[in-house]
């Protein structure tokens, strides 16, 4: 075992992730997370949605996606992602059709009703976007560099 000398980086770089000010931010993230996906539940419930089907909807109602590519953003299984697409197919929200760059690839795509509900899935979200109306732009620049870097995006320094 290695022990380090008071003082190091490495020694720095443990004592930062323990402190109460570190430790304190960690909790309101997992606050704002936490509340964020409660609200998203609900108002996916309105629409007879489960929260997985809702995020996969809003996902391809930015652009159509093969499953492969659903599963790394949501950080699941492919298997689940064509579960939770087979079940938006039946209800008319999604439909695959052959990816124009590669006739042997799917893309999962919204239907027209897939983005009308998708649009008012995001119309209904209010936790996130009413606290965000308060902060200037200038603090949402800021919000937005910080999370990016935390993300490894490369936001601003």
């Amino acid at each position: 075992m290695v022990t380090q000398k008071p003082g190091t980086d490495d020694s720095r770089a443990a004592a930062s992730r323990t402190d109460p000010l570190t430790l304190e931010v960690v909790e309101l993230i997992g606050s704002v997370v936490a509340r964020y996906y409660e609200e998203y539940e609900v108002a996916a419930g309105k629409h007879a949605l489960t929260g997985a089907q809702a995020r996969v909807l809003g996902l391809l109602s930015l652009e159509p996606m093969p499953m492969r590519r659903i599963a790394q953003k949501l950080k699941c299984e492919p298997s689940n992602v064509t579960g939770i697409v087979d079940r938006l197919e039946a209800r008319g929200l999604v439909e695959r059709r052959p990816d124009p760059a590669d006739r042997r690839v799917k893309l999962a795509a919204p239907t027209e009703e897939g983005l009308d509900t998708a649009r008012s899935l995001r119309e209904s979200l209010d936790f996130a976007r009413e606290p965000l109306g308060e902060l200037s732009r200038e603090e949402r620049v800021s919000l937005r560099g910080l999370l990016q870097r935390m993300l490894g995006q490369g936001g601003a320094p």
